[in-house]
C-alpha cells in the first residue's frame, strides 16, 4: 500500500500503547461507537476496528467500498456479517485463535463463577433487602452451597477448563461434556443427556455454530435436572429463550445466570424478554456482556489487536501471537 491504511477506530478506550501502534502506521480516526456514524463514515477507510457495540451488518458492508479489513478484539465474531465480508473479499481478524494470548485471560470464567454464585446464593434479593436497610430474618434468602452438589460443564476447553477447576475447588462433584477427549483428574467425561440429567448446576462454554443453536431447547430443558441452575456467558443464541423462561416459570430451572442474550446488540433492550423477566423475578442474574471486561484483558487484547491490525495492512498475513512472541 502506497499511502498510509486509513483505519476508523469505533470501540471503547484503546490504551496508549496500542494507540502508539496503530498511529505509527496507519492515518487514524476515532469515533464512538455508533451504528449512523459508522454508516456515514466507512465509505473512506481500508480498515475499521469496532466491537459488539452493534452489528457489522449487509448494510454497513456495502457503504465500505474500500474495506479490507475489519478487526474485533473479541473470540466471537457473531456481531460481523461474515458471509458479505467473504463475498466482498473483507478479512476478518480477531483473538479468536491466539492462544497463547487467551490462556492469560481468566475473566471469562470467572465471571461465570461470580453468576454461578449469585445464582446459588440469591444474590439479587440479598443484596436488594441489605440496601434497604433490611438485616433482619436472614434466614428468609437460604440458597444452596456448592459443596456436594453436581456441576456440569458443556464445552472443556480453555474456559471450560478453568470452570472445572473452580468446581473442584468448591468441592463438588465435576462432570465436564465435549466432543473432543479430555483427560482432568477429576472430572467424569459424559454425554449431553447425562449432563442434562444429573447436573444441578450446569455451565456453558461452547461456541455458536449452526450446530449449537437453540441447543438448549424445550426438549433439552425436559431433561434437565429439576431445580437446576444454569449460566451463559458464551454467545446468547445457545438457549431458545422461549423455553427458557417456560423452564423458569415452572421451576424445573431453579434459576438462571447469564451474560449474554439473544438480540443483545438492540437499542431497546429494557423490552428484551428474559430482560423484561427478570426486572419481576430475582432467581434471574444478568451482566451486560462484561465476561472479557477487565483492565489487564482489555489492555492486553487491545495492544495485540493493534499489532495484528497493522501486520495485516503492511502484509496481508494475520499475525499469531505465538509467532509474535517469539519474534521478540
Amino acid at each position: 500500500m502506497s499511502e498510509r491504511p486509513k483505519v476508523l477506530y469505533m470501540a471503547r478506550e484503546l490504551p496508549d500503547e496500542a494507540r502508539a501502534i496503530l498511529e505509527a502506521a496507519c492515518a487514524t480516526d476515532y469515533l464512538p461507537p455508533d451504528r449512523a456514524q459508522l454508516l456515514a463514515a466507512i465509505g473512506g477507510y481500508d480498515a475499521l476496528w469496532s466491537q459488539f457495540d452493534f452489528k457489522i451488518d449487509k448494510e454497513i458492508i456495502e457503504r465500505a467500498r474500500r474495506l479490507k479489513v475489519i478487526n474485533t478484539t473479541s473470540t466471537g465474531t457473531d456481531h460481523i456479517d461474515k458471509a458479505e465480508c467473504a463475498r466482498r473479499g473483507i478479512r476478518v481478524l480477531s483473538i479468536a485463535k491466539d492462544y497463547g494470548l487467551l490462556d492469560t485471560f481468566t475473566a471469562t470464567a470467572e465471571c461465570a463463577w461470580m453468576l454461578m454464585l449469585a445464582c446459588h446464593r440469591r444474590f439479587r434479593a440479598a443484596s436488594a433487602a441489605a440496601h434497604a436497610g433490611q438485616w433482619a430474618n436472614s434466614e428468609r434468602f437460604q440458597g444452596d452451597q456448592l459443596s456436594g452438589r453436581t456441576l456440569g460443564v458443556l464445552g472443556v476447553g480453555r474456559l471450560g477448563r478453568m470452570t472445572v477447576e473452580y468446581g473442584k475447588a468448591f468441592r463438588m462433584r465435576v462432570l465436564g461434556c465435549d466432543p473432543k477427549s479430555f483427560a482432568i483428574p477429576g472430572v467424569a467425561r459424559v454425554d449431553f443427556e447425562t449432563l442434562l440429567c444429573e447436573a444441578d448446576a450446569l455451565s456453558i462454554h461452547v461456541h455458536l455454530t449452526p450446530q449449537t443453536r437453540h441447543l438448549f431447547n424445550a426438549a433439552a430443558f425436559a431433561k434437565l435436572k429439576p431445580g437446576a441452575v444454569l449460566v451463559n456467558t458464551s454467545r446468547g443464541d445457545l438457549i431458545d429463550e422461549t423455553a427458557l423462561l417456560a423452564a423458569l416459570e415452572s421451576g424445573r430451572l431453579a434459576a438462571f445466570g447469564a451474560d449474554v442474550l439473544h438480540d443483545e446488540w438492540r437499542a431497546d433492550m429494557q423490552t428484551q424478554p428474559v430482560v423484561q423477566y427478570a426486572q419481576n423475578h430475582d432467581n434471574v442474574v444478568l451482566t451486560p456482556h462484561i465476561g472479557g471486561a477487565t483492565r489487564q484483558s482489555i489492555v492486553a487484547a487491545r495492544i495485540f489487536s493493534a499489532r495484528k491490525l497493522v501486520h495485516y495492512l503492511r502484509t496481508g498475513e494475520e499475525l499469531a501471537y505465538t509467532a509474535q512472541r517469539r519474534s521478540h
